[in-house]
């Protein structure tokens, strides 16, 4: 009996298990590529190929979907079993995190790309009406893109999966900027989607890649200090990817025209990004979620202040 309980305790060897990281993206590339680039060369991309998209929308959502969350829960049933996936779930309704986290989230983090936006030259005297901020249309939007727009399909594989184990070996700073560049390369495929609305640029690809870093860092902060919440992190990218739209919509010039889509999250994002590494010297509030860590082999990972 003793020997089947050690057995059943051990840490599980098989494969993917030995090289998680690894394994988990490529998992999510290909899960996400696999229709994404047929999509990319097709009539809806670059018209090499014969087809077009029906749902073109739908499409961006379904596989992203294939990609980070099937990924994270395939790497967490092969590492952590049954118990590690009721964890991953649990993360989901993880919501007791403060109200000011709520607050930064969910009026924060729009209100700072909107003041990004606004500082720019000729913002201001570009707005072509203020319909994109009715309430309605605005809630909408926001559910929208909660389901298919991105956030419910890649935060439980990235900070759900990924985060964790690149902050336990890394450390929090030099770990999001690991995860940061694998998640905008993640997205490369779009860039030749025209409905994505980034062209396929090399100054398009370094705004956006500087984007997602400065993004990553912030969005690591929030998760460690809401010890972990899935429910919070998947809240954050829906109203950054929802204020990064309305944006567009109200400065259409400014954004799309003279300085691209990206900048006001560069600005805004790279601004609260450099105070909370000063802040925070470079931890990110990671010491908050480690109270919280209960993976199997957590004991035995290097610690970092």
């Amino acid at each position: 009996m003793a020997t089947q309980a050690a057995v059943a305790s051990a840490p599980r060897q098989n494969l993917l298990a030995t090289h998680p990281l690894t394994f988990y993206f490529i998992i999510a590339f290909a899960g996400s590529w696999l229709i994404w680039l047929p999509l990319a060369l097709s009539e809806d991309g670059t018209g090499l190929l014969p087809f077009s998209s029906p749902l073109l929308l739908a499409t961006f959502g379904f596989a992203a979907f294939l990609g980070p969350v099937l990924s994270a829960f395939v790497m967490t049933g092969a590492t952590e079993g049954r118990a590690g996936i009721g964890r991953l779930l649990r993360r989901f309704v993880l919501w007791r995190v403060g109200l000011g986290w709520y607050l930064f989230v969910l009026l924060g983090a729009p209100s700072i790309l909107a003041l990004a936006a606004v500082l720019l030259p000729g913002a201001l005297g570009s707005i072509e009406g203020l319909a994109p901020l009715a309430p309605l249309p605005l809630l909408i939007l926001f559910v929208f893109v909660f389901f298919l727009g991105g956030p419910l399909a890649e935060e439980p594989g990235w900070r759900g999966f990924a985060l964790p184990r690149l902050q336990r070996l890394y450390g929090p700073l030099v770990g999001s900027l690991i995860l940061a560049p694998l998640w905008a390369l993640w997205h490369l495929p779009l860039f030749f989607v025209p409905a994505w609305e980034t062209p396929p640029t090399i100054l398009n690809f370094i705004l956006f890649l500087s984007a997602v870093t400065v993004m990553t860092i912030v969005f690591t902060w929030v998760f460690n200090n809401t010890k972990g919440s899935l429910l919070i992190a998947i809240l954050l990218h829906a109203a950054v990817n929802t204020s990064y739209a309305t944006l567009i919509v109200l400065f259409p010039t400014p954004l799309v025209t003279d300085y691209g889509t990206m900048v006001p999250m560069v600005i805004g994002f790279g601004a609260v990004a450099l105070v909370v590494i000063a802040l925070t010297r470079g931890r990110l509030g990671y010491q908050h979620y480690r109270q919280e860590e209960v993976e199997p082999d957590s004991a035995a990972a290097p610690t970092y202040g």
